[in-house]
């Protein structure tokens, strides 16, 4: 590690393609390392074929599911792919287990379809190491939207898949059960902002952002927005 906590430059970088899924237009990413070609799949919340095309279309061999919350659109195809493959299944925070119970009647409430509940090959925790090839991601634990929201941060790339924590020019509900807006504008003020204004951001729908951009211009977020500018 380098003086700032950072991977050696030695290190892969991430590479991504977005895949949106589901009629609330999830971002689903293909994640994977450019050095093995074995990837992931975050956030796999439906049209599981259209996902498994997309890793071969790419070449890229999947060896786990990651899961930032267990809310339907994020969650929703991930039991499907990981029997299918017989992959292993990692996040979100176990708090989030009331949630990922909840899918199969979440479906039919809003008329997505049929899916199955899980439970995760390993729940996460703040400061865990997810492992993607030879790509290693922080974990950093998000409540607010959910209680067990997770973020995956690839630092030598810059860039974090938040989920529905933080999204360009919004954030995340919190009217959800166990929700909470306090807890979310800490997570995002305590714990992505301080990783850098460089970094970019996949969100759970819609175009990317940088944390420096939200920091500056955010309604809900920014320093302005806090009173601290």
């Amino acid at each position: 590690m380098t003086d700032d906590s950072r991977p050696s430059e030695a290190a892969p970088r991430l590479h991504a393609e977005i895949n949106p899924v589901t009629p609330f237009q999830q971002n689903c990413s293909l994640i994977w390392c450019p050095e093995t070609m074995r990837g992931a799949l975050v956030d796999a919340g439906g049209e599981p074929q259209q996902l498994l095309e997309a890793a071969k279309r790419r070449g890229v061999t999947l060896e786990k599911l990651l899961v930032t919350h267990g809310h339907l659109d994020h969650a929703g195809a991930v039991m499907d792919i990981a029997e299918q493959l017989d992959l292993p299944i990692e996040g979100p925070h176990e708090d989030d287990k009331f949630w990922i119970d909840g899918m199969p009647q979440a479906a039919k409430q809003y008329g997505f379809p049929p899916c199955r509940s899980f439970t995760p090959t390993r729940w996460l925790k703040d400061g865990d190491v997810v492992e993607v090839g030879n790509l290693k991601l922080d974990v950093v634990h998000c409540p607010g939207h959910t209680p067990g929201h997770v973020v995956f941060v690839h630092r030598l790339s810059r860039v974090a898949l938040v989920g529905d924590v933080l999204f360009q020019g919004s954030i995340g509900r919190t009217d959800f059960p166990r929700g909470n807006h306090a807890d979310l504008i800490r997570s995002i003020r305590e714990k992505l902002f301080p990783l850098g204004d460089d970094i970019t951001f996949v969100p759970g729908h819609g175009p990317l952002s940088t944390f420096g951009q939200e920091r500056a211009t955010n309604p809900f977020v920014s320093d302005r927005a806090l009173g601290i500018a």
